[in-house]
């Protein structure tokens, strides 16, 4: 099933989230409401479910990069990587060694410096869900009087094709990979990483063009080569 599929998918169901069933002394189904999806439009929830998505591909990556890179949580002293994605899940608490207030990108460039001491896996998710995060306006889920910014939504987006570029070509002195990820060779093949970040990048991509036909505000399109691509601006956007 595609990103956009999927997605199509969870807004369907979305009208049924809002109510729990239950049967009535008279052995009759009722439908209650949860009180706060009073305060939400049907945009609200596509809002909460898009962002849920985003994040959880994250944190799939970061499980992912663990398990082939199991060196970095050791950095830290943990003793199994789950205490490392534990760790990722408080990422608004603390932030990786040295990336105290370091914008998003430069938070997942830290994560390829070649003296980088501390976990690179953790200073590359910690750069893209901070991303993220700027991206959905820093809220959880969202309500009658909550916005996007499509613009925000598209440059992450844009943002996380060059994420991705870095992961897969970034190499330490002897030209091996900084971060193990996608694997292809004789009799081993790996592109999980790739279709992980395809398909945040696809629901990021979908979200920003509802926000935009929504608004009535167009993005700005931007076009570059991932060699040499800078990140562009999430949070510091209005």
């Amino acid at each position: 099933m595609t990103a956009r599929r999927r997605f199509l998918s969870v807004l369907a169901f979305l009208p049924l989230a809002a109510c729990m069933t239950r049967r009535g002394a008279d052995g009759q189904e009722e439908q209650d409401v949860h009180p706060k999806y009073l305060a939400k439009t049907s945009m609200d929830r596509i809002f909460d479910a898009s962002r849920a998505e985003v994040m959880g591909s994250i944190f799939t990556l970061a499980e992912k990069l663990y398990r082939r890179n199991p060196r970095e949580w050791r950095k830290a002293g943990l003793n199994q990587h789950d205490e490392a994605m534990e760790a990722l899940r408080r990422y608004r608490e603390a932030a990786p060694e040295g990336l105290a207030g370091q914008p998003e990108g430069a938070a997942v460039l830290r994560a390829f410096a070649p003296d980088y001491p501390g976990d690179r896996v953790a200073a590359f998710v910690y750069g893209l869900l901070t991303m993220v995060d700027a991206a959905y306006e820093h809220k959880d889920e969202f309500f009658i009087m909550d916005s996007l910014n499509a613009q925000k939504l598209y440059n992450s987006a844009r943002n996380m094709e060059i994420a991705a570029w870095k992961l897969a070509s970034s190499l330490d002195e002897s030209g091996k990979p900084l971060l193990l990820s996608n694997e292809m060779g004789d009799g081993a093949q790996n592109l999980s990483f790739e279709r992980e970040f395809g398909r945040l990048i696809g629901q990021m991509d979908f979200i920003a063009l509802i926000v935009s036909d929504r608004s009535g505000r167009a993005i700005t399109g931007v076009t570059q080569s991932l060699a040499t691509a800078i990140f562009l601006p999430v949070g510091m956007l209005k």
